[in-house]
């Protein structure tokens, strides 16, 4: 195999599909990068065994002798993202991979290519489309309400529903949910079935990084164990997670009496990390109360002090106090634009808030106990 490339178009695309070789592994084989140099593009795959990706890199590239061979990960992340220079040449032979630019030489040991396990192509007739920024925004939405801590869990990932034009998106770790409800297009009748299309957070992370602007839409197939998604230049395949997933419909309260306030989200983030100065690890809550036209902010912390914002809302009846972790109410403000309008749903101090926008997007906090 003989290619030459843009350095930092290569290198762009090597550190998508490095991020998932594994940096420690019994079988090393998978700590390398196959890249497979063909008419007039190169296919890099990775894996873990878990997750994997076949990503296509057609400009910038001549391939001058087609074949395959193995990037160690370690050493040609490097060398792509040091090298100052524009091209570089990659060159496989019996000693090994010579990686060149004009004013830079480096010899890697090569392995077999034929030993790196087989990463999942998208030749499915069943699957959904979705418009990418759609899709997007729903894994940015929902992701990080999930259980980091638990991969093997059911929590430790983001729910798909799937079915024909509705496309649902949920996370959740047990003290907060975030639902995001999206269209989409089911081809070949297409659709998930139970609560078990759970694809792990650290694949989300990998789908979010590998879909593109550019893009108008990306294809989504579920096959019972695993999940395949094709944007026009990367197959991503992911194993999914093992478990139900809760029903979390019945999380979402459905309240007759509840009392519903519009803010804004920019104003609230702002008072929300002002109160938050005084809280620690240990001292995470932060007392909501509503009432007379105001929304007051109050933390308190015996050795760090006292905080206490008010933040003006559209609000005059009777006086409800809730206690929230700050953290939570800020993820929920981070994937937000500053500008936009939240409905956030409020009944008594132990129930849970419910906050809403008008597309599609929903986040459930459970209240804290109130220790002042």
């Amino acid at each position: 195999m003989k290619i030459t490339c843009q350095r930092d178009i290569l290198a762009n695309a090597f550190v998508l599909a490095a991020s998932i070789a594994p940096s420690r592994s019994p079988k090393e084989i998978l700590q390398n990068v196959k890249v497979t140099a063909a008419g007039d593009k190169i296919t890099l795959m990775a894996t873990d065994q878990e997750v994997g990706i076949r990503l296509d890199v057609t400009e910038g590239i001549e391939v001058e002798t087609e074949g395959t061979a193995l990037l160690p990960v370690l050493r040609t992340g490097p060398i792509l993202r040091e090298s100052n220079d524009e091209t570089i040449t990659i060159e496989t032979d019996e000693a090994g991979i010579k990686i060149s630019g004009s004013r830079s030489k480096f010899r890697l040991p090569g392995n077999n290519p034929d030993e790196f396990p087989s990463v999942h192509e998208f030749d499915e007739s069943k699957y959904h489309q979705i418009s990418t920024r759609t899709f997007r925004e729903m894994l940015r939405r929902t992701v990080f309400a999930t259980d980091s801590e638990s991969s093997r869990y059911a929590l430790g990932g983001v729910l798909l529903e799937m079915e024909e034009s509705s496309v649902i998106a949920v996370g959740t770790d047990g003290r907060r949910l975030a639902r995001m409800e999206g269209t989409g297009e089911s081809v070949g009748g297409h659709a998930t079935s139970g609560m078990t299309t759970i694809v792990p957070t650290r694949a989300i992370g990998l789908i979010e990084r590998a879909l593109s602007e550019k893009d108008d839409h990306v294809e989504v197939a579920s096959r019972g164990n695993d999940l395949l998604i094709r944007t026009p230049r990367a197959v991503i395949s992911s194993r999914l997670v093992e478990g139900r997933y809760p029903n979390w419909r019945q999380v979402l309260p459905q309240r007759e009496n509840a009392v519903q306030i519009d803010v804004t989200v920019g104003p609230l983030f702002a008072a929300l990390r002002q109160a938050a100065i005084v809280t620690d690890l240990d001292s995470r809550g932060v007392d909501f109360t509503f009432a007379d036209g105001t929304l007051k902010l109050e933390a308190k912390t015996a050795d760090l002090g006292e905080s206490q914002i008010e933040l003006p809302i559209a609000y005059d009846g009777e006086s409800i106090t809730l206690t929230m972790d700050h953290r939570y109410l800020a993820d929920f403000c981070k994937v937000m634009d500053n500008e936009s309008t939240v409905v956030m749903e409020i009944e008594s101090a132990k129930s849970p808030a419910l906050l809403q926008t008008d597309d599609g997007y929903a986040y459930v906090i459970m209240p804290m106990a109130r220790d002042r």
